[in-house]
């Protein structure tokens, strides 16, 4: 677990032989794993609790991206129920015991980091807890990618879309701002490319990308429908 998968040279590796980006950062949810299913349970085991109806799916999707306490204010909000003091301890307790019952890398994500790993530094930012973070990189054996260059919302940084997440990770990887590129589904990921001077990348595909607002996306910032169509934008 955690291990860098070894693999045959792809036809790919080639096409980044000088890429534009020195490195790559990653948000997790939405992005390099399909995880709104175990989200979307856990939340609505807590507002079955309080006595409400279950979202679906995309619609706890489209509140996933500004963190754990975000999500279960919206989830709550939504079903139209005042917020227990404990909901969010009890949404993780749930969470917590289920990071990886359903949650799967997307198709192409572990091709695409093969590819990208021997060209570029890559690293995660998101605003999921760091120990469950870890745990789902280990589980999904996407950590060996990564290394230590994984920061979670309960880091020492504020949360994206504030800038000084990404900022500490392009500072560690000694690069300019100019030649990062932070790949995300939701407008927390591009807002906090923009922020810190970096290239924004949309992964369309995302559960977070629903209702994306498009005049923000400027020229020089890239936009993907599925995780292999990043080789293209390096």
């Amino acid at each position: 677990s955690g291990k860098l998968r070894h693999r045959s040279p792809s036809t790919a590796r080639s096409s980044i032989s000088t890429p534009s980006f020195d490195l790559v950062v990653f948000d997790l949810d939405g992005t390099l794993v399909d995880s709104r299913r175990d989200l979307a349970e856990s939340a609505n085991t807590v507002i079955a609790a309080a006595g409400g109806q279950p979202h679906s799916e995309a619609a706890i999707g489209r509140m996933v991206g500004d963190g754990a306490a975000t999500l279960i204010a919206r989830a709550f909000a939504a079903a139209g129920l005042p917020k227990p003091d404990d909901a969010l301890e009890q949404f993780l307790a749930v969470y917590d015991a289920r990071l990886l019952r359903h949650t799967r890398c997307y198709d192409g994500v572990l091709p695409l980091l093969d590819a990208l790993a021997p060209r570029v530094t890559l690293a995660v930012l998101t605003n999921k807890p760091l120990a469950a973070t870890t745990e789902i990189l280990d589980g999904l054996e996407l950590a060996g990618y990564f290394g230590a260059r994984v920061l979670g919302g309960d880091g020492p940084h504020p949360r994206k879309p504030e800038p000084f997440g990404l900022q500490a990770l392009i500072a560690d990887a000694g690069v300019p701002a100019s030649r990062t590129l932070m790949v995300g589904d939701s407008v927390i990921d591009w807002r906090t490319a923009q922020a810190a001077g970096a290239v924004g990348c949309l992964a369309r595909y995302g559960f977070g990308a629903d209702g994306f607002p498009v005049a923000e996306i400027r020229p020089g910032h890239r936009v993907i429908d599925r995780p292999l169509d990043l080789l293209a934008c390096l």
